[in-house]
């Protein structure tokens, strides 16, 4: 058994033995039992180095032996000898928690050094983030262990065991499987189609990517519950799909009613959401209508919050039609309107039913938005998987120059991460705030100069270019990456220079932040690329990087 600590290994490992009738041992509790000493005392006085070394042996021991469960210490797989040994001499089964339910679960916990520090959550994050590849790496089972009924996981447990075919229930961050095509959670090669999952209990949905999505008349009838429907668009993308889609759920069944808004940012206000509503009303919708959002971003937000407070909840679906909204706000359910003091500011958390991207609506999408689009790819890379940002360096040409086949897998890449995080963390209470990576900046941009002069994705880009200058400035991220950062942005197409907002709007933005603690802003920031976290920064570096990175008057 790996996984954090508080995770769960020595209770659903006991149960597990007891059920195989084979012998439990903790490697934790037989190392105390070696030494005499406990595993705090061993941490204080020889240093984790020598507990990392009587850990390996004892691994090494255990593992050669037969008929044993065997919970492992939360930080056992980051030795590459302890890797070895419990790949090659046993099945791995990974206990993954969410950092919420480690938090919970080790709260007045005084056994665990590691832990013993004033913020437990970062600690948390950061020993998630440095550990998920190696547990992910070692794993043949993986159980999410939120659910409440230990019994029940176990009795999951004994059904994979039994299964000789059983395969890892997640994706890998730092490896990529070889395409099958028989696997739901690939690329199918021949059609760049792909069936993903976001996994959240009951409100779990799918996310289908694929070309003619639009026309697909037993996918939307299968997809979309709903007998009667309410078509929410916008007057650019209307002319273009919403009688190709309104003919397909006809012909598939549905009822079908929409209205037509004004496009842009600056559209994505309160009395937008009052004209849906107002809509709503007049056309006797009830609660058993599915609201559809067909368009971008802003259609996506609005038409999910829309959803999320008709009637006190009706179900929603998501049809993007450009890459932002494929790659990014049409996932994980963070549903809202603009406010003149702040972007995305009033809300909802409210997943969809599903989320259909038909990717063949990016062939009429403008360069620029393709561009916008490109941030959200590339914001993916810097906080969380380095492989991908090296992708995404050797294929930019390809992704402005459309190719089907790099478009395709950069969105479903982008979506495997962004389901995985929401997953883990649906309501941005942990994790999920690295997803905004550069928006504290981009969000201040789009406020300062007025919501659509510049497009989300092109404050987006800049903000990732001040937020790469700053983890400089700070002395977490070498020179070289941060250059990266910068010269792949601009080879997107998107500003990698800010306008001069003054310093006292700046920070009066970014003050209006949802990250912000106490009134400080916080901001995502990198140690690496591929790794990133949520900090407070002195305000003379931020200035700093405010003047590095501004146009200058």
């Amino acid at each position: 058994m790996v996984g954090l600590m508080g995770s769960g290994k020595t209770t659903v490992g006991r149960l597990l033995a007891k059920k195989l009738g084979m012998r439990f041992v903790d490697s934790d509790h037989e190392i105390e039992a070696r030494t005499g000493a406990t595993v705090s005392w061993i941490f204080e006085i020889e240093g984790e180095d020598s507990f990392r070394r009587r850990e390996v042996e004892t691994i090494d021991d255990l593992t050669s032996q037969k008929g044993v469960v065997l919970a492992t210490g939360g930080g056992a797989v980051v030795h590459p000898e302890n890797r070895k040994n419990l790949k090659a001499r046993g099945t791995v089964i990974y206990l993954r928690a969410t950092v919420n339910n480690i938090l919970q679960r080790t709260m007045h916990d005084k056994s665990r050094p590691l832990l013993q520090t004033e913020n437990r959550r970062q600690k948390i994050e950061e020993l998630s983030r440095q550990r998920e590849k190696f547990y992910s790496e070692v794993a043949d089972i993986i159980i999410d262990t939120g659910r409440p009924n230990v019994h029940a996981m176990v009795q999951t447990i004994m059904n994979q065991l039994a299964n000789p075919d059983r395969k890892k229930n997640s994706f890998d961050r730092q490896k990529k499987r070889p395409l099958n095509r028989n696997d739901k959670n690939n690329m199918n090669t021949s059609t760049n189609s792909a069936h993903l999952k976001v996994d959240l209990g009951e409100r779990s949905y799918p996310i289908e990517i694929g070309t003619g999505l639009l026309k697909d008349v037993k996918l939307l009838s299968r997809t979309i519950k709903g007998k009667r429907l309410a078509i929410i668009t916008n007057d650019v993308v209307a002319p273009l799909y919403l009688d190709k889609l309104t003919a397909s759920l006809k012909e598939a069944g549905k009822e079908v009613i929409s209205i037509v808004l004004p496009d842009g940012e600056k559209e994505k206000n309160w009395e937008s959401l009052m004209r849906i509503f107002d809509f709503l009303m007049e056309n006797k919708c009830d609660r058993k209508t599915t609201l559809v959002a067909l368009g971008g971003g802003v259609i996506g937000d609005m038409t999910g919050y829309a959803a999320a407070s008709f009637m006190r909840g009706v179900p929603f679906v998501q049809v993007p039609t450009t890459l932002l909204a494929e790659v990014d706000s049409s996932v994980g359910g963070k549903t809202g309107i603009n406010h003149p003091l702040g972007k995305n500011m009033i809300g909802a958390f409210y997943q969809p039913e599903a989320v259909l991207a038909d990717t063949s609506t990016l062939n009429t999408l403008p360069d620029k938005e393709l561009s916008a689009g490109l941030a959200e790819v590339i914001k993916y890379g810097p906080i969380i998987d380095a492989k991908f940002f090296d992708w995404i360096e050797r294929n930019i040409g390809k992704l402005l120059g459309r190719d089907s086949v790099a478009l395709a897998y950069a969105i479903k890449r982008s979506c495997e991460i962004k389901a995985d995080i929401v997953r883990q963390d649906e309501r941005e209470s942990g994790i999920r705030a690295l997803l905004n990576f550069g928006h504290t900046f981009g969000h201040a941009i789009e406020a300062g100069l007025g919501y659509g002069k510049w497009l989300h994705g092109e404050a987006v880009g800049c903000g990732m270019v001040m937020a790469a200058d700053l983890s400089c400035r700070m002395g977490l991220l070498d020179e070289v990456s941060r250059d990266r950062i910068r010269n792949l942005v601009e080879k997107a197409g998107l500003p990698t220079v800010a306008p001069d907002l003054g310093n006292d709007c700046w920070i009066g933005l970014m003050e209006v932040d949802k990250k912000n603690v106490g009134g400080e802003i916080q901001f995502v920031l990198l140690k690496s690329i591929g790794s990133a976290f949520v900090t407070r920064v002195p305000q003379n570096l931020l200035l700093e990087t405010l003047k590095a990175c501004t146009v200058q008057r």
